[in-house]
């Protein structure tokens, strides 16, 4: 008898096998799909919605996939997310055209050309001292109601409707990504080396920040979560952004940290993303209380290597992602995008622990064609037991 998609994902997270190989797509930035592409399946699918923007923030690019989308994808997950202030947006929305996208930290994105946007604005990219964290005015109001206001009630439908796993994804950029929009990458690394109390400082305050307003949306939540979502991208396409070492002196304690504040007020799974090659760091993951790791960056260095992946680790944590969006998605034949799938299905999903995605978001360049040929190759691949 076939499982509902919640029975699915809830079989994969246990490390069990499901009736198939459950999809994870549309539900945040990490696992979404920009507008273009969205727009191009919609018009193949003969599917007629409305052109909306995840988080309500079109500079994002990432689209709110519509239900009727969803069931052509046959996403196996529905989102709850939080939004930036309601004040934030709306100043956003009123703001002069091409002008700066400024969040609630004081960070924002710059327009490098038409409806191209980059994060381009750091406010604190002069502090170098503990002392210059305090004199800083812009911290966000993580109590804004506005925030968390739907929360509730999107989450009590999707649990009452009992058809699809919940992921949370509050719109956070974990500690390290925060501090980068805070000083712009290149100088909150060198930081880390020649300013260590001001990185770890850094790195903390954002921390506390976060917390707030993850105790808020989880207190919303309540019981009706499946997954919750957080990340910090920690790698790149050969090896780490900073040393192993590095990591386990300043930034492993902070997500520690976060992590145990989330498992003390849900029993959800904790999802971890962070691109690139980051297998020097999964059982670090693992110790701190990683349950799934997203998105299995197989273009990336050691990530490339998934029957090795699923030996060593396949035991401990839940893969999620895997189909690679750098070559196979954007420029490979609909065969090319069926044998991807059916690859990262062999070597991932024997014995269940794993969820099947897109490697990030699928981007512009990538043909609506080959999302749909990934989605449907898994009912055909993924059906267990696995040919």
């Amino acid at each position: 008898m076939p499982m509902t998609s919640r029975e699915r994902v809830l079989a994969a997270i246990n490390h069990e096998e499901a009736d198939r190989v459950p999809l994870v797509i549309g539900v945040s930035n990490a696992t979404g799909i920009k507008m273009k592409p969205y727009q191009e399946i919609k018009r193949i699918a003969g599917i007629e919605a409305p052109d909306n923007y995840l988080y309500d923030w079109p500079e994002l690019g990432t689209a709110e996939i519509d239900e009727e989308t969803m069931l052509r994808l046959h996403s196996d997950v529905r989102g709850v997310l939080d939004l930036e202030p309601e004040h934030v947006r709306r100043r956003n929305r009123e703001r002069e055209p091409h002008s700066n996208c400024i969040d609630s930290w004081g960070s924002g994105q710059t327009e490098i050309s038409p409806g191209d946007w980059y994060p381009g604005v750091h406010p604190i990219t002069e502090a170098r001292k503990v002392e210059d964290l305090e004199l800083y005015q812009g911290w966000p109001d993580m109590s804004d109601p506005s925030r968390v206001a739907h929360v509730k009630e999107t989450a009590k439908r999707l649990a009452d409707d009992s058809q699809f796993a919940i992921l949370a994804t509050p719109w956070l950029l974990f500690p390290f990504e925060r501090a980068h929009a805070m000083q712009g990458m290149d100088t909150f690394l060198v930081n880390m080396v020649t300013e260590r109390d001001f990185a770890v400082a850094l790195l903390e305050k954002i921390a506390v920040y976060c917390k707030q307003l993850m105790g808020h949306f989880l207190e919303q939540l309540g019981d009706h979560v499946d997954i919750i979502k957080i990340g910090d991208d920690l790698g790149t396409q050969e090896s780490l952004m900073i040393s192993p070492r590095m990591y386990r002196r300043i930034l492993k304690p902070v997500h520690a940290d976060f992590i145990s504040f989330i498992r003390e007020r849900t029993d959800a799974k904790v999802m971890f993303h962070s691109d690139g090659d980051v297998a020097p760091l999964i059982d670090d993951f693992v110790e701190i209380g990683v349950d799934i790791l997203n998105p299995i960056q197989t273009s990336a260095g050691t990530m490339s290597d998934l029957p090795m992946l699923k030996k060593r680790y396949g035991k401990n944590i839940v893969f999620c992602g895997g189909v690679d969006s750098h070559r196979i998605l954007p420029h490979g034949s609909v065969d090319d995008v069926r044998k991807e799938v059916k690859r990262v299905i062999g070597a991932l999903g024997p014995g269940g622990g794993y969820m099947l995605g897109a490697v990030h978001t699928v981007m512009n360049d990538v043909p609506p064609e080959n999302v749909l040929a990934m989605v449907d190759a898994v009912e055909e691949y993924g059906r267990y037991p696995l040919r």
